[in-house]
């Protein structure tokens, strides 16, 4: 018996995975090609030709507007956007020594990328700390509701994740911390159900909840764990304080979440931990609904025709 909530929607990590082999597909979820398509064939060289005029350019007055900052593809990205997808790192660090706490850093394109989130995921890990340090808003989201910190957290990026808990103001980091995307997981869901440990421990030891429940079902991190049968995680996260008699919004406690599945370890450790009066499934799962148990007749007997009941077929 397997365990699916919310009448068999599926959770964006099962469309991730290979069904065969529970392997992680590569995500498509950050895409940073759009730079260089937006751009005509004669068009390359003037690229390059500004990226040589800013090596040119070393301190500007307040008052003055530098033109490239004015500027953009039909995709929405700046020279700035530009300099770090292609992985121009002299000419983006000179950018952004110019626009130290400039909004211009914020800039986010048609994706509602900001230079930040490209330089995590192009893992440009000076990039990173230059635009933190920078003045940058790391709490901006982009077109998937993902902060840079949750792109951290997907790709498993040790170095951008340490930088981006590091370097911004705590109240930014208090705020990411329990966050959710568009798809209703916060970092430590994320983290979770991409199986990185590590980064299950420090968010929590720098304030994450560890029984946050994600948005679509109420699943916690300890439920996501049993889901994916990662009996490392569910000894971490239970290490960890999280609560085994946690409900989704069905009902459901993850201890029920282990029927069916072939993990016994997993199943044994809950079974004792959760309380004897949670143990059994919900009876919306164990009995057919009154609905279920309706014919087809049944179903249409109601129907009324110009006020006056349907005649018997």
């Amino acid at each position: 018996m397997d365990i699916r909530l919310d009448n068999g929607n599926q959770m964006d990590y099962l469309d991730e995975m290979d069904p065969k082999h529970r392997k992680m597909f590569p995500s498509q979820d950050e895409r940073i090609d759009s730079g260089l398509d937006s751009f005509k064939s004669g068009e390359i060289s003037l690229l390059e030709e500004e990226f040589q005029t800013l090596n040119m350019v070393e301190t500007r007055t307040e008052s003055y507007c530098e033109p490239w900052k004015q500027q953009s593809t039909e995709d929405g990205d700046t020279f700035l956007h530009l300099a770090i997808i292609h992985e121009a790192e002299d000419q983006a660090i000179q950018m952004i020594k110019q626009c130290h706490k400039d909004p211009f850093l914020n800039t986010q394109n048609n994706q509602r990328q900001t230079p930040l989130h490209l330089a995590v995921i192009t893992e440009q890990h000076k990039l990173v700390d230059c635009l933190l340090k920078a003045g940058c808003d790391s709490r901006l989201v982009d077109h998937r509701g993902n902060t840079a910190l949750h792109i951290a957290c997907k790709k498993g990026s040790m170095t951008s994740f340490g930088l981006l808990t590091q370097v911004p103001p705590a109240s930014h980091l208090r705020f990411i911390l329990n966050f959710p995307n568009y798809n209703g997981h916060n970092c430590l869901h994320l983290v979770s159900i991409h199986g990185f440990l590590s980064m299950v421990e420090v968010l929590i030891q720098l304030g994450a909840d560890v029984n946050s429940k994600e948005k679509c079902s109420g699943r916690t991190a300890l439920h996501l764990a049993v889901d994916l049968q990662n009996l490392a995680l569910v000894d971490q996260l239970i290490t960890l304080g999280a609560d085994v008699n946690s409900l989704t919004y069905g009902g459901f406690t993850p201890y029920h979440l282990t029927f069916g599945r072939q993990n016994g370890e997993i199943q044994q450790q809950l079974y004792v931990r959760t309380a004897q009066d949670l143990r059994e499934l919900p009876e919306s799962e164990s009995e057919d609904s009154d609905e279920d148990s309706m014919s087809e007749d049944d179903l249409y007997d109601d129907i009324l025709f110009g006020g006056k009941s349907s005649p018997a077929l």
